[in-house]
């Protein structure tokens, strides 16, 4: 695959194995002088493997802008099948990562490791 796309991946550290079945949104953040539009773009579920099934974006649509990945990491944590690893509610509901795609041409991988006291991304390859 060429061009530019944003992809994510998600592991629940609490367990050390993929999150299956996190919600997952792209927004477009745009800003002119001092107010800020957000557009919905995509939602998806990972999958088996705590992937989504395809990009978030791919180059037909990326352009170089603004992007925020929203991972409902409250809603995952609380599920029944997982409510045993919680000692209380989860802390973060909603995990956004927002970051700007310069390049409409590259690969924006951005990964989250995710638990329900903390989390931590980077961009990855």
């Amino acid at each position: 695959m060429s061009g530019g796309r944003i992809t994510t991946h998600v592991l629940d550290t609490s367990r050390g194995k993929p999150a299956i079945g996190i919600n997952v949104e792209l927004w477009l953040i745009e800003s002119s002088n001092s107010a800020e539009s957000r557009t919905l773009l995509r939602t998806a579920a990972t999958n088996e493997d705590g992937r989504l099934d395809a990009p978030l974006l791919d180059s037909d649509e990326m352009l170089a802008a603004v992007y925020e990945i929203v991972f409902c990491a409250g809603d995952y944590f609380r599920d029944e099948k997982r409510r045993h690893i919680l000692e209380a509610e989860p802390v973060f509901d909603r995990v956004p990562i927002r970051f700007y795609a310069a390049d409409a041409e590259a690969h924006y991988h951005i990964p989250l490791l995710v638990a329900p006291g903390g989390y931590s991304t980077y961009r990855g390859s």
